[in-house]
């Protein structure tokens, strides 16, 4: 991993360790998460909509519905980038998503989503649920993994600084 130092005060660069150990915590011991998903139109105009991403495995996951803006463009190009809060430190990732049609990822990543109250499930090369977020279209819907490539980390709380990582 190449990491660069962005800030101009004179911090050291974020570990990416910091990034990764909130990422990973317990979401239950966590506020929620909002995560944005950046992709771009085929006209070139921007796109972005709240997600529920997963981090699992160094990738992100998350649904969509397959007649959603956001699963248009991803399908016309796949680059994206995905945005959060985290305690006490914002996330910018950029990465490639890829729909995930492997029944043992999809009945994995179905578990997940249910441990956190969403009860989804794998059926038919998608996850399916009784309800899903009002903007993401009935339901089957696809499973994307996002591969991170490169992510900018500022941090709102000491210690301070901001980071570009390339993966």
């Amino acid at each position: 991993m190449e990491t660069k130092n962005l800030d101009i005060y004179g911090d050291p660069p974020i570990p990416w360790s910091r990034a990764l150990e909130l990422l990973e915590a317990d979401p239950s011991a966590q506020p929620p998460r909002t995560t944005w998903l950046g992709t771009v139109r085929p006209d070139g105009r921007p796109h972005l909509a709240g997600v529920g991403a997963l981090w699992v495995d160094g990738k992100f996951y998350l649904t969509s519905g397959p007649h959603t803006q956001k699963s248009r463009n991803l399908a016309a190009n796949p680059s994206c980038a995905l945005s959060m809060a985290l305690p006490g430190l914002d996330l910018v990732v950029e990465g490639r998503a890829a729909k995930v049609t492997d029944q043992a990822t999809l009945e994995r990543l179905a578990e997940r989503y249910a441990a956190q109250g969403w009860p989804a499930r794998a059926s038919d090369g998608a996850l399916t649920a009784e309800y899903s977020a009002p903007s993401a279209g009935p339901p089957p819907w696809h499973l994307y993994v996002v591969t991170p490539l490169v992510a900018f980390g500022v941090a709102s709380e000491k210690p301070y600084g901001a980071t570009r990582w390339r993966f």
